[in-house]
Formats: structure tokens, sequence, C-alpha cells
């Protein structure tokens, strides 16, 4: 009786399919690994949102606040310089 060592076609195409099935798995970790690191970065991100909106608020209110009138003389105050609002007094 003789042995068969040889693999057969089904042993061969089941230890392909098993080697294909352990890269993808390896490259979908790897991957996941990769999401999970940008969205710390995100989430990281987010906290200093929160410092540039103050920031902005701040600086729009600041613009609100220039425009109005000066309630002492009735008058409109004056405006900040470089926003084409500053009014330069003129000499009397």
């Amino acid at each position: 009786m003789a042995h068969y060592e040889e693999e057969s076609f089904f042993e061969k195409e089941r230890d392909r399919l098993s080697r294909d099935i352990t890269s993808g798995f390896e490259e979908l970790l790897g991957s996941t690994n990769v999401l999970n690191r940008k969205l710390e970065e995100v989430l990281g991100m987010t906290k200093e949102y929160h410092t540039i909106a103050a920031l902005w608020d701040s600086f729009h209110q600041l613009m609100r606040n220039s425009g109005q009138l000066d309630e002492e003389d009735g008058e409109q105050a004056p405006g900040l310089p470089g926003t084409g609002g500053h009014i330069v007094p003129s000499a009397k």
C-alpha cells in the first residue's frame, strides 16, 4: 500500500485561504489601531477649540462694542485702528 504524502487540492486551498484570512485580520487590526490614534487626536483637539472659541468670542464682543454710541456725549465711539472705522481727531 503506497503512502500518499502529497497534499490534496482541498488542503492546499484551505491553507491558502487561512493565510489570506490571517493576513486580512492583521491588516484590519493595523487599520483599527490607526483609527484609534486618529480619534484620540481629534478628541485632544476638541479641548483646544474651547480656548479658541473663547478668544473669538472676546474679539466678537470687542468688535460689536466698538460701533456702539458713547453714552456720555451721544457720539459714536471711535472704531478700532485697522478696521476702517478708526477716526483720527483733527487738530482745531
